[in-house]
């Protein structure tokens, strides 16, 4: 049988491991495709540096659509990033009849119901194993290892930039700046590391998780996103000494629970830092790694941990899609699994609730004066607002003598109706700095 050919576009990190890998493994992986995989042809703009890595193994050019159009190219692997040139070159790929591999996270969550509905005219695969978490296959698991299972909730470290970060954060008492400062000295971030430090990265696949786990269409646009510039080293001690752990998380959740609360039913999708309970596996994620949590109706609890970026890893989880392409490039197109998980006719119109209407518990930090009568007046206000208090917790305040550091943890509540009893605490003249807010998350 003849190999099914392969043309990359962008030779890059990940470019270049999906090359050594599937050099490296070819009978390896020949034996579990049934059929030889190979990368014949090359599109990358640096033509010499693409030939140094390829050798006399497979064609270079420096035009992506030679590649696109070559009869002989059945797959065609895009990593060249971004929403611009390479949402042309996909939508055109599918066009003629290619299936297309991606690791591309941003341009699923912006333009992944309008690539999937071209896939499906023209009968061909997308395959986006690499998009999320890098090595980890949380795709697959959530599109067919929990197919069974009705999704509850999905959270996850799906960026490890900021793990690295949070993490150096606590283990050596660094601020922000600092612990940004080494990760980028490590190559861990970017010298723009915006999308990371942002949260803007983690939620692009927070987006696709929440499409594939609850059956909706991809809506980027109405993830709630922050990221971590704003947390403090003070914050990340007190959380310790609480018995949790400080981790920016991807969470997406089913919820039909909220009439207790005063809210309608609908889809949380939302990423931004958040306390966990430091027993929990994943609070104990560290460095760049990544990890996702899965929680299902029949399976209970699923942990997936491992490396979310990186040359070979992200190649491995690239592999896997084209493995899963060639076993399926005869069959059916009615017949493979559905992108998104469900079938296409039966995606749900689920809203997603904005971030006010979503519940969950608070990590409170007030800076106030050290006088008698500033709790009562506090607590006052969240017993107004029907907020129940979980813990107090109060410190000597780095700012001043005459000042304290007061810690609330909150049960459960709206957000909206915590934003409403933040104003009135905020404007209290014995609050003497912008109140810290950090979500929180059991993850029960």
């Amino acid at each position: 049988m003849k190999p099914i050919q392969v043309g990359l576009l962008g030779i890059g990190t990940v470019g270049s491991g999906t090359f050594k890998v599937l050099q490296r493994n070819q009978e390896e992986i020949r034996r579990r495709a049934g059929r030889e995989i190979a990368i014949t042809v090359v599109a990358d703009l640096d033509e010499a540096r693409a030939r140094a890595i390829v050798g006399e193994k497979a064609r270079v050019v420096g035009d992506a659509r030679a590649v696109i159009a070559d009869p002989a190219i059945d797959i065609v692997i895009e990593l060249i990033g971004g929403y611009g040139v390479a949402r042309t070159l996909v939508l055109e790929a599918i066009e003629a009849g290619k299936h297309v591999v991606t690791a591309n996270k941003a341009l699923l969550a912006v333009h992944g119901s309008e690539i999937f509905a071209a896939a499906r005219r023209k009968g061909v695969i997308v395959a986006f194993e690499a998009a999320v978490a890098g090595g980890i296959p949380i795709i697959k698991a959530l599109r067919e290892g929990l197919t069974a299972n009705r999704i509850e909730w999905v959270a996850g470290i799906i960026n490890g930039t900021t793990n690295f970060i949070l993490s150096e954060m606590r283990a050596k008492g660094l601020d922000f700046a600092q612990a940004l400062q080494q990760a980028q000295a490590l190559g861990y971030a970017e010298a723009d590391p915006s999308f990371d430090i942002q949260g803007v990265d983690a939620a692009h696949k927070a987006t696709i998780m929440s499409a594939i786990a609850f059956g909706i269409p991809v809506q980027f646009d109405k993830a709630y996103v922050e990221g971590i510039t704003a947390l403090q080293a003070a914050d990340i001690r007190y959380a310790e000494q609480l018995g949790y752990r400080i981790k920016l998380l991807g969470i997406t959740k089913r919820r039909e629970d909220l009439a207790a609360h005063g809210a309608g039913g609908g889809i949380e999708l939302r990423v931004h830092p958040a306390l966990v309970p430091a027993q929990r596996l994943i609070a104990n994620v560290e460095g760049a790694m990544n990890a996702v949590v899965v929680q299902g109706d029949a399976v209970g609890t699923t942990l997936y941990y491992g490396k979310g970026a990186g040359s070979e890893p992200t190649a491995s989880a690239v592999i896997a899609d084209l493995v899963d392409i060639t076993r399926l490039h005869t069959a059916d197109p009615d017949h493979r699994v559905p992108h998104l998980a469900f079938q296409p006719g039966a995606l749900a119109d689920t809203p997603i609730l904005p971030i006010e209407d979503v519940v969950t518990s608070f990590y409170l930090r007030l800076v106030v004066a050290d006088e008698a009568g500033v709790l009562a007046r506090i607590t006052g206000i969240l017993a107004e607002h029907d907020i129940s208090i979980d813990a107090v917790l109060q410190r000597e305040s780095a700012e001043g003598e005459d000042q304290t550091d007061l810690i609330i943890l909150t049960h459960d509540t709206v957000e909206g109706r915590m934003d409403k009893a933040l104003a009135l605490m905020q404007a209290l003249p014995t609050v003497l700095a912008p109140i810290v807010r950090i979500r929180k998350e059991e993850l029960n």
